[in-house]
């Protein structure tokens, strides 16, 4: 159900890209601020199931758009590292990994089609896969037989910032969680977007800049 609502919700978004839309590919990459996760709740686990970084994450991967530069459409996916995420009330291991794909929809700066500088903002959402103690548990919490796999939540992410000429670059927030085992996920940083064939006008003669 919750799949079905998502897709009517995004195909009702794209009834507002207009006929004459042109089309973006690139790059998106992530620096997370701040990072926690919340693992499914589990019998075997009594202490705490969470784990968060506030140094050296990064997220890179790839990206789509279609629209105008007024507003645009786009689906993107990032591999999410968090080298040092831990526990702070219970260190059972080191490292994160979390792999959003969100659909989006932008406006005005981000966009991405406008080759003149100028603010906007986005809001889109979708699914987060998310792992924490990615480099292993230590014996204590092997022992008792906690297992550490990807588990999913539903996320929806805020962007606000500037973009020119298929470059942007926004502050971002963007929350998660599953209702059937309590995970949750919450990202805020900072994300960058490539967009390739509109940073290709700006070496055009024909270009307006």
């Amino acid at each position: 159900m919750r799949n079905r609502t998502f897709i009517i919700m995004m195909l009702s978004l794209l009834h507002m890209i207009p006929a004459r839309a042109q089309f973006g590919y690139g790059l998106t990459g992530s620096l997370d601020v701040y990072q926690r996760y919340v693992n499914p709740k589990n019998d075997l686990e009594s202490g705490s199931r969470s784990a968060g970084s506030i140094l050296l994450n990064l997220g890179l991967g790839p990206k789509l758009w279609v629209g105008n530069k007024k507003v645009s459409f786009s689906a993107e996916a990032q591999a999410v590292a968090g080298f040092f995420a831990v526990s702070a009330a219970e260190n059972k291991g080191l490292g994160s990994l979390a792999i959003p794909i969100l659909a989006k929809i932008n406006f005005k700066g981000l966009s991405s089609f406008d080759r003149e500088g100028v603010q906007g903002w986005s809001v889109g959402g979708g699914i987060q896969y998310n792992r924490t103690e990615l480099y292993g548990l230590n014996e204590k919490a092997i022992a008792q037989g906690i297992i550490r796999n990807y588990f999913k939540t539903y996320v929806i992410q805020v962007s606000y910032g500037f973009g020119v000429s298929g470059f942007t670059g926004h502050g971002f927030a963007r929350s998660g969680y599953n209702p059937d085992n309590g995970a949750v996920s919450l990202n805020t940083g900072i994300q960058f977007d490539l967009n390739y064939p509109m940073i290709k006008k700006i070496n055009n003669p024909d270009s307006e800049l």
